[in-house]
């Protein structure tokens, strides 16, 4: 007979029985956390998802045991999770698939001391044994998994993991007596791991950002996408601590921002392959990184590359726009864009080149293109006009009006399932009359140069520009920013030497030239507008309040070595007149009347030091007139240099180009501009800003 037999009191070593006992002995089931694996330079790493994700992804888990795949949007809607898969999808842009984890325990890697989750199966292995240890109160249990590892259970704050040395073991010995042990922890709460906050679900306005030349855009060869990651996480913290009172009236949410990338489009077209057969062999990195980079900046001044530059960033920028108010449709905010380096440049020239709203050319003669975006009902009649008006349901599902319509291409109409020669035909009819309303607008900007050359100081804007056809975006930018931005050197080359005050971007009424001081390739805008008068670009204010300390110290040196200079000419001057004045005459009328003639001729003296004039009263600089381009506020922005970049201006030049990502005060600039927009205010005004 057995022992359970014998004594029928003894508990059963099975979880199921344990279950039953797990109250009444302390047993809590383990808190789930979910996890996406991160691969960068062939090394993984296991990244939490932030609390409200991982809450919708518990909560999508449980209720969608026995349906399909499900998919859940995490991080601020950038990437969909499914479920079913476990895998982390990008939504805007083109990433690796990540692999996705329900996580409850975990073991310290090899190399640099995090934890990393355990499969799910044998995660679930672990939690029953643990779940049977306490509950019976029998410890020292030993797991191997797969790959024979053995995980051994001491007590509830002691569990260990040992790896084996090699997969077979031709001595004998257990492989608990292999390799180093590593610590074992049950549950997230266990493991420090940093879970980040989460972002606010409401969106109060979209961003999209350029980046400038080559794949990398920060001194550590990072991509756009990862960029415009910090520069988002460092809105996020700025609207914290700038904008905590609109945030607990819920007033404000977020900016969105969302990277473009033009690159390799560019790179993509064959041009690499051309380029490769003739470069030299020799320094042979050093080439391919200026083939890789340097050389966007030629392209861009190509017609033919131009174009494509042109095509991909519109395109990109309309395909994210449309995308997004797909996935977000209750979406009221405004759209904003910003341009990195030659990115600012591009996007100059397809701002100059917008047309203007509707409602402003309405009665421009010729204007076809823009006279048949008027809703659904210009479509059917130029459907009509090609006998094709048996396809307007197909237009009407899918809401395509005037103006979307000449912005489809050939691959749009396919997926419509517009048959070929309808296509053809349509595609015939966009073209024709894209040409005919170019070549009128071309005529016409030919004329308003000419006209301005020969009549005024101001030549047109777009003088000098590539000859390109423009592409239009699907809507208006609130603002434009440029970072580190060529735009001023480029239309000097073109020959634009001067911006007319009037003149403001066609759809676009706001304009920020923001720069870090040593940035090689920056440059101002406003002496562009304003070359008679010299001033100061507006100095960015820190965003903790107040100016860096070593740049108040050295305008407080600046101001005394002045004061010591007047002090030491006023004594200089007193002693000089001193020494100049005439000797005592014997006789006392003499005497006074040539101290009288002494005195006359020292009050006559001119003052000959220009530096003791007095000083005229500083204008303030956020009331100098620039222009129209910016509303009629200032243009030009300088961030303040680090105590160390202060140093020595030449090797911190190459950082002032790439520090914008992670610029607490560019972030903060942007949002206060963006939140002024609809009346957001900062919680407490920075000191200089404008």
């Amino acid at each position: 007979m057995s022992a359970q037999e014998q004594n029928p009191t003894v508990p059963s070593r099975t979880a199921a029985d344990a279950a039953d006992l797990d109250a009444g002995n302390g047993y809590e089931a383990v808190a789930p956390h979910w996890f996406y694996c991160k691969v960068t330079g062939g090394r993984e790493r296991w990244l939490p998802f932030s609390i409200q994700d991982s809450e919708r992804l518990e909560e999508a888990h449980g209720a969608g045991k026995d349906k399909g795949d499900v998919v859940v949007p995490t991080s601020g809607g950038r990437y969909d999770v499914h479920l079913k898969q476990r895998q982390r999808l990008a939504v805007f842009w083109e990433e690796e698939v990540s692999e996705v984890r329900r996580c409850t325990w975990f073991y310290k890697g090899d190399k640099d001391n995090k934890y990393v989750p355990y499969s799910e199966s044998f995660s679930q292995e672990l939690e029953e044994a643990y779940m049977i240890a306490v509950t019976l109160d029998e410890w020292k249990k030993k797991l191997e998994s797969p790959s024979r590892e053995v995980i051994i259970l001491h007590n509830p704050k002691l569990m260990v993991h040992y790896h084996p040395v090699a997969t077979s073991d031709d001595w004998g010995s257990t492989p608990t007596e292999q390799g180093r042990p590593r610590t074992v922890k049950r549950g997230v709460e266990n493991i420090a791991a940093e879970i980040p906050n989460g972002e606010p679900l409401q969106i109060d306005h979209l961003v999209f950002v350029v980046h400038g030349i080559g794949p990398a855009c920060d001194i550590r060869f990072r991509s756009i996408v990862q960029c415009v990651n910090d520069f988002r996480s460092v809105s996020l913290s700025m609207l914290q601590a700038h904008f905590r009172k609109a945030q607990e009236q819920q007033q404000i949410g977020r900016v969105e921002f969302l990277p473009v990338n033009w690159h390799s489009s560019l790179h993509s077209t064959g041009v690499d392959v051309d380029l490769e057969r003739i470069t030299l062999p020799s320094i042979s990195r050093l080439r391919h990184f200026i083939n890789d980079t340097i050389l966007d900046a030629f392209f861009y001044n190509s017609s033919t590359y131009c174009q494509t530059i042109l095509d991909t960033v519109a395109s990109e920028m309309n395909r994210l726009y449309l995308l997004f108010l797909q996935r977000n449709p209750d979406f009221k905010g405004g759209v904003s864009i910003a341009g990195h380096s030659l990115g600012s440049l591009i996007l100059f020239d397809l701002l100059t080149n917008q047309k203007a709203a509707p409602e402003d050319e309405h009665s421009r003669e010729g204007s076809e293109v823009t006279s048949s975006s008027r809703g659904a009902e210009e479509v059917k009649e130029i459907l009509k006009k090609l006998d094709l008006s048996e396809y307007c349901p197909a237009f009407e599902k899918e809401k395509i009006d005037g103006e979307a319509l000449f912005l489809c291409g050939e691959k749009n109409l396919e997926e419509m399932g517009i048959p070929l020669g309808p296509r053809m035909k349509l595609l015939h009819y966009i073209s024709s009359r894209r040409e005919m309303q170019d070549t009128k607008e071309h005529s016409t900007a030919r004329l308003h140069s000419t006209t301005a050359s020969r009549d005024g100081p101001y030549p047109d804007i777009s003088l000098g520009q590539v000859s390109a056809n423009y592409p239009q975006l699907l809507y208006k930018p609130t603002i434009f920013f440029a970072f580190g931005s060529p735009i001023g050197m480029f239309l000097t080359v073109r020959g634009v030497k001067r911006i007319n005050p009037d003149y403001s971007l066609p759809t676009c009424k706001g304009f920020f030239n923001i720069f870090h001081p040593f940035d090689p390739v920056a440059y101002r805008i406003e002496p562009m507008i304003v070359p008679d008068l010299e001033f100061e670009p507006m100095l960015l204010p820190h965003h903790k309040g107040r100016k860096r300390m070593h740049l108040e110290l050295k305008e407080g040196l600046t101001r005394m070595s002045v004061d010591l200079k007047n002090n030491l000419l006023g004594s200089l001057r007193v002693a000089w007149q001193s020494f100049t004045r005439a000797p005592l005459a014997a006789v006392e009328g003499t005497s006074s009347e040539g101290e009288a003639e002494t005195e006359e001729s020292t009050e006559k003296q001119p003052d000959p030091k220009p530096e003791e004039a007095p000083v005229p009263a500083k204008e303030d600089p956020s009331l100098i007139n620039v222009g129209k381009l910016n509303r009629g506020n200032r243009i030009d922005y300088v961030l303040q240099e680090k105590p160390i970049e202060s140093f020595n201006e030449y090797l911190f030049a190459l950082q002032g180009h790439l520090c914008y990502w992670e610029s607490e005060d560019t972030v903060l600039l942007v949002l206060k501009e963006i939140y002024q927009t609809i009346g957001v205010t900062l919680d407490q005004p920075l000191p200089g800003s404008q």
